[in-house]
């Protein structure tokens, strides 16, 4: 089932487009990532999606249900946490997470239960702490569990793991793995490492169009260079020089050591077959795949 649907969405502010023909299927219990450069296009998407802003041109649907301009009906079914959550600082979690619960109608005891649940899902379940002490990691897991307790079918994350450190991104990529038994979750980044962790799919977005889109493995081949790079170590030059000569692609960054790009699988076992058939032994041999953030490079021109 298709939570999220976006057909020819575009939007300029005055002569500026930031968002040109956009078109994007989320289907349910997936995470996506949305890759771009700062400036790209991706907060503006979201607010698109949120109903925050009027789209130029195209439509938008979330659960079926098209999205309207400061209209709220499709806001019920999507949990937002923007890239600087803010709080009421003298509130503890449970607190605040109890007066939203209670803004939005929920009965007492439904909020109650949901709110112990997300305090346990975000690991803020004994803190008793004001919100002002804070850490920016607990901030951002506190704003994962505010936006997911109405049980929304859509999760938006705008850049969640930004300005954190390596165990506050950690911690905000395991829950946001976690969370996708329950719902769709659309994270805009431009950490490549995160995606690679934890996305089903991603897309690139370059100068406020898709420029590549796909599951990881697909992405990877859409690439100029779609094979394995492979480098190897001889303890001899004399041998290295015999290896380069058998196969003739290889390029000598050092002395002993011959690097060859855009290889397929099988030309690494041809590589390991000669090595036996000659018994010539090497220090090292290390095969590499291509990754995104080679591919990023490329998509925009760097």
């Amino acid at each position: 089932m298709e939570v999220l649907t976006l057909s020819q969405v575009s939007k300029s502010f005055g002569t500026k487009k930031v968002v040109e023909d956009l078109n994007l299927n989320l289907e349910e219990h997936k995470i996506f990532g949305f890759v771009g450069q700062n400036g790209a296009g991706k907060t503006t998407t979201m607010k698109m999606i949120l109903g925050l802003l009027r789209p130029d041109r195209g439509e938008i649907f979330v659960n079926g249900q098209k999205v309207c301009f400061g209209q709220t009906g499709t806001s019920q079914s999507i949990g937002y946490l923007p890239d600087v959550p803010e709080f009421y600082g003298f509130m503890t979690p449970r607190e605040y997470l109890e007066l939203c619960g209670k803004m939005a109608g929920m009965p007492v005891e439904k909020r109650r239960d949901k709110v112990e649940e997300l305090l346990h899902l975000v690991g803020l379940f004994d803190s008793n702490k004001r919100i002002q002490g804070f850490s920016r990691g607990m901030k951002q897991r506190l704003g994962i569990a505010q936006a997911l307790l109405g049980d929304p079918v859509l999760l938006l994350c705008d850049e969640p793991t930004s300005a954190l450190d390596p165990l506050g991104r950690k911690e905000i990529l395991d829950i946001l793995s976690d969370v996708k038994k329950h719902t769709t979750v659309l994270f805009s980044t431009h950490i490549l490492s995160d995606v690679e962790r934890i996305c089903d799919e991603i897309a690139f977005l370059h100068k406020g169009r898709i420029a590549l889109q796909g599951t990881i493995e697909e992405v990877k081949g859409m690439g100029k260079n779609k094979g394995s790079e492979i480098e190897v170590e001889f303890y001899q030059e004399q041998e290295a020089d015999e290896f380069s000569a058998y196969f003739s692609r290889g390029r000598k960054k050092q002395e002993r050591v011959l690097h060859f790009e855009n290889q397929e699988k099988q030309n690494m076992f041809k590589m390991m077959q000669y090595l036996t058939e000659h018994q010539v032994a090497v220090q090292r041999m290390e095969v590499s795949e291509p990754t995104l953030e080679d591919l990023f490079l490329e998509v925009i021109g760097k």
